[in-house]
């Protein structure tokens, strides 16, 4: 890809299994990332890694529901890595009940850690990208945003919203050299669909049941989602921006 040697980029819940594929392979890439997660330990396996591989980076525990510790790390990102050239927003939560079953606390997580996390993660850092005249942002929904997803009703209203913000940023921020972009995963390994699935009366049914839909005939993998990530952090998608590319085995096939 373009452009990534040497870009600071942020990527949250970089411990985790997509964020943590990502900053593998945007280190590659030779950007400098700083992995962001509420699990410290989490971050710190995944920085290991890109240290192993000879890239660079650092980790910091960070909880993006808390927009004085969001300030903190976008602070300490920039005193050791540089000003910020790309932001990922890749955190997320979920659960997996019918909306009739779920409660206010339960929302409100769910809104806090998959809509207002990633607003403040964007408050943050866009006015530093606007001084500059240049920045990317790349956000991770979820094809759930866009056709729906029984059992995930306030989660996929999240993502949603995501989609929404994104395009709108975009539009506000075109001129000052800034794209935003969405990635929407389908159904994809990681722990956060494990307990999703888990959580399901018949998680084997379940697996069974999206498999089934998915025309590539398999689950979404970690690694499937790094070269879409990449590619909108990247200078080869200079021109583009307010897009959402479904990463997702054909599961959605939206024009």
């Amino acid at each position: 890809m373009q452009g990534l040697k040497d870009k600071t980029i942020i990527v949250t819940g970089g411990g985790g299994g997509i964020g943590g594929a990502a900053c593998e392979r945007l280190a590659k890439e030779g950007a400098k990332v700083a992995v962001l997660d509420r699990d410290l330990g989490a971050a710190e396996k995944t920085l290991e890694r890109i240290l192993q591989s000879g890239g660079k980076g650092i980790a910091l525990a960070c909880d993006i529901t808390d927009r004085s510790a969001v300030d903190a790390a976008l602070q300490a990102v920039e005193q050791r890595l540089g000003p910020v050239d790309v932001l990922v927003n890749n955190a997320g939560w979920d659960i997996f009940k019918p909306f009739t079953q779920t409660n206010a606390q339960e929302w409100e997580r769910l809104i806090a850690i998959n809509l207002v996390g990633a607003l403040h993660m964007h408050h943050a850092v866009l006015p530093g990208m606007v001084a500059r005249k240049a920045g990317r942002i790349v956000n991770v929904a979820s094809d759930a945003a866009r056709v729906g997803s029984s059992g995930e009703a306030v989660y996929a209203a999240c993502k949603g919203g995501l989609v929404s913000f994104s395009k709108t940023i975009a539009r506000e921020h075109a001129r000052h050299g800034i794209t935003v972009n969405v990635v929407c995963p389908g159904p994809t390994e990681t722990a956060l669909f494990a307990n999703f699935a888990d959580a399901a009366p018949n998680p084997d049914k379940l697996r069974e049941s999206f498999t089934r839909a998915i025309p590539l005939g398999r689950l979404g993998l970690a690694q499937d989602l790094v070269g879409a990530i990449s590619f909108f952090a990247s200078d080869d998608s200079a021109f583009i921006t307010g897009q959402v590319l479904s990463v997702s085995g054909g599961l959605t096939m939206n024009g």
